[in-house]
Order: C-alpha cells, then structure tokens, then sequence
C-alpha cells in the first residue's frame, strides 16, 4: 500500500507511475476506485464507488480515458436513477438509456450530457414520445402517444411545446381514459401540405 497526497493505492507499477490494475482510495471525493491504470490516470475498465455510512455504494462502473469517464458505463445518481450507455469526455454523449426517479425512461441519442438527436421517452404512464431532440428539449419532428387517451399527436415541435401537427384516434378503443367522442376528421383538401408549410415557417424562425 503506497500514500501520497492522503490517497492510498494499492496495485500495479511501471516506471514509477501506476499501470495496470490497482485501488485507489481517494480521500478528497471520499472514494474508492478499482480497475485499470495507465500513466497514473484511470484508463481502462473500472469501478468508482462513494462513501456512504460504514461502506460503499457504487457511483460508476464502466470504460476510462485519461481519467474521465469514456465508452460505455453505467452512472447511479440514486438507488432507482441511473443513466446506461456511451460516454464521452466524462459527459454522457452517443447512444444511452436513462431510468429516472419518477418511473420514466429515456432511450437514444445523447450530446454533451443533453439528450440530443433521435430518442424516445416513455412516461410512467407509457405514454410516450418518439423523435427528435436538441438541447435536452423536444425539438423537430416528433410523435407523442397518449395511450391513456387513446390518441396520438404527430407534428413539429420547439423547446417541448408541439407547435404544429395533427391530432388523431390511436387505440382508442382500448385506452384505459378514452375521450368521449373519437376525433372528427380533418376537412382540409391538403392537411400535409398546410402542416408542411407551418413547419418550415418555424424551422426558418429557428435558424
């Protein structure tokens, strides 16, 4: 067991520097880390767990690089939020599955710790959204499921508010919370047309 700087490592050594596999307790984050070295930085495979009571509880367990989280890994926030997936420069960023405290999931393409890209987030309830995101928000095309209602609402969205689409009967024969009467049909002679140009009206605000 070697100490410096109040830490204490235990494991294997190349000129000097730690390389290879060896623990680290780490008295200034109050944490232990066990797993691959290289260069005396965390870069391998490994496992970060904090202190908590008499013992431990794991934080992270997956891919390092230069002492950051990279690769896929799977992050514990709390006993029932957890995100799985790729990380990037310690952020989660490509493809990850985030569980969050409330029952809901998040499945798809992450950016710099936002969700970004293609995804789909289902709410306790299954009701759920399919499509595209930007900065952690509903942003682009996009498809929200209210299988409680029975109804499914497909158009273009800015900062998670839906700002043209159009609304329609999905399952509703079978949806738990039913609407009382199904949705007429729209009248429009071209309903996707009209849609499309409200969409590019609000793609063209954006840029």
């Amino acid at each position: 067991m070697n100490t410096y700087m109040g830490n204490e490592y235990k494991g294997e050594w190349r000129a000097n520097k730690r390389e290879g596999k060896g623990t680290q307790i780490d008295r200034q984050r109050g944490g232990i880390y066990d797993g691959d070295w290289k260069n005396s930085m965390r870069h391998g495979f490994g496992t970060f767990s904090l202190k908590e009571g008499l013992g431990y509880r794991k934080q992270y367990s997956g891919g390092w690089k230069r002492d950051k989280k990279h690769g896929y890994g799977i992050f514990y926030y709390s006993e029932k939020e957890y995100y799985e997936g790729e990380w990037f420069g310690d952020e989660r960023s490509g493809w990850g599955r985030m569980y969050y405290q409330d029952g809901s999931i998040y499945e798809g393409e992450w950016l710099h710790d936002k969700r970004d890209g293609r995804g789909m987030y289902r709410l306790a309830n299954e009701n759920r959204y399919e499509g595209q995101w930007k900065n952690d928000l509903k942003n682009g095309d996009g498809k929200f499921f209210y299988l409680d209602k029975g109804q499914i609402y497909e158009g273009f969205w800015v900062d998670d508010i839906p700002k043209c689409g159009q609304m329609s009967d999905f399952g509703r024969e079978g949806a738990p919370e039913a609407t009382q009467y199904p949705i007429p049909q729209v009248e429009l002679a071209d309903s996707s047309s009209v849609i499309g140009e409200a969409k590019n009206d609000f793609e063209s605000a954006m840029s």
